[in-house]
């Protein structure tokens, strides 16, 4: 670099001397190539002031007059300004050039900020659409599950309106055959005892009167057979007296007609009594139904039957001691050939209430029949 500072300065002091020797008239091409060297060799103004300087000092002399010393320092102030000519427009390039830049790099963080803004609204909007996504996944997801719910529980309630038509008629069967086998047979049999004795009271009064005892135990045979029929259909006691002498009846009756032993528990009868006729109908007959399935179904020795009043509700439980069941299977059975549970806790959900059931094959089975009191009504403390 010093090299080629030193060689520019020896060719800026002769060109600079052969341009005052010429005087006013010269040309001042010289100077402009002379800094288009100097720009080329990376020298600033700064050093090309330097070099003029020295040059300078060394042509003018001092020994020149003051009228011919200022002429050539206003000559050589023309050469100097235009030996920079060069350096300076490519200084006022590069500086408009700055301006430029600077511009550009100020509207590119301007466009950088609002592409940022930008991108956070678009990301906050893809999270929106992917939450709104989300939901309608969900509630499609919901629907469908709500969708297949209903099915279901359509399709249980036309097996359920089947099975209660069936069982209808198997009930009708079984009165029509108790009617015909038992109580037309034993009528039958009173009317031939009759016409026997009609014939033989004019005749032979020999042993009479114990053909009238026969005949009176066949009609009290046929009344009694007549009243189960009438408990079975409808219980006279659960209107006259209330829920729990009916369950009393039927439970006294149950236990005599199959065996298994119960273990009977209730709070104060007046508040169950105070359930309106058809949530006590309802408790009846879940009551009758979970003892029937215990004896012909779960095969039970015992069974334990507690009603407890919870706040604003009566529950009943049923426990037995059988062979117990799979209950989803049960419940959710195609084919299921009779009411049992589904009849129970359709009779429930008829009257606001909710129904339960806990078993397991080998565990036994727990029946929860729940029933909250008559609207408005109030429990009173005995």
């Amino acid at each position: 670099m010093k090299a080629k500072l030193n060689r520019l300065s020896r060719s800026y002091q002769a060109a600079l001397r052969n341009h005052l020797k010429q005087g006013p008239r010269a040309s001042l091409q010289p100077a402009l190539g002379l800094g288009q060297q100097a720009m080329a060799s990376g020298l600033e103004t700064v050093d090309l002031a330097r070099i003029h300087r020295q040059a300078l000092t060394t042509l003018v002399m001092p020994s020149y007059s003051d009228g011919t010393r200022d002429g050539m320092i206003k000559r050589a102030e023309l050469f100097f300004v235009e030996a920079i000519t060069p350096i300076e427009e490519t200084h006022r390039v590069m500086r408009k050039a700055n301006v430029h830049l600077s511009q550009v790099n100020q509207t590119l963080r301007q466009r950088t900020t609002e592409l940022a803004a930008a991108n956070r609204r678009l990301r906050h909007e893809i999270a929106r659409r992917k939450a709104v996504e989300e939901s309608l996944r969900n509630s499609e997801q919901h629907y469908s599950r709500l969708l297949e719910q209903s099915r279901h529980q359509e399709e249980q309630l036309r097996h359920l309106a089947h099975q209660m038509l069936s069982a209808l008629e198997e009930e009708r069967k079984k009165i029509s055959r108790e009617l015909h086998d038992e109580i037309a047979q034993t009528l039958t049999g009173i009317n031939i005892h009759l016409a026997t004795l009609n014939k033989q009271a004019t005749v032979n009064t020999k042993g009479l009167t114990k053909k009238i005892a026969h005949t009176q135990r066949l009609v009290e045979k046929s009344v009694n057979i007549v009243h189960r029929f009438a408990r079975e259909l409808r219980p006279t006691v659960l209107d006259d007296l209330g829920l729990i002498p009916a369950l009393h009846s039927f439970m006294k009756e149950f236990k005599k007609r199959t065996g298994i032993h119960i273990h009977f528990t209730a709070f104060t009868a007046a508040r169950v009594e105070q359930l309106d006729s058809a949530k006590r109908t309802v408790l009846y007959r879940v009551a009758q139904a979970a003892l029937t399935n215990a004896a012909q179904h779960a095969k039970a020795s015992r069974v334990t039957v507690n009603i407890r009043k919870f706040p604003g509700t009566i529950r009943m439980e049923i426990k037995d001691d059988g062979k117990g069941f799979e209950v989803e299977r049960v419940l959710f059975a195609k084919r299921h050939k009779r009411l049992g549970l589904l009849g129970m806790r359709e009779r429930l959900e008829m009257v606001g209430g909710s129904f339960a059931v806990e078993s397991a094959p080998g565990k036994g089975t727990t029946i929860r029949a729940q029933i909250p009191f008559n609207n408005g009504s109030k429990i009173q403390t005995c």
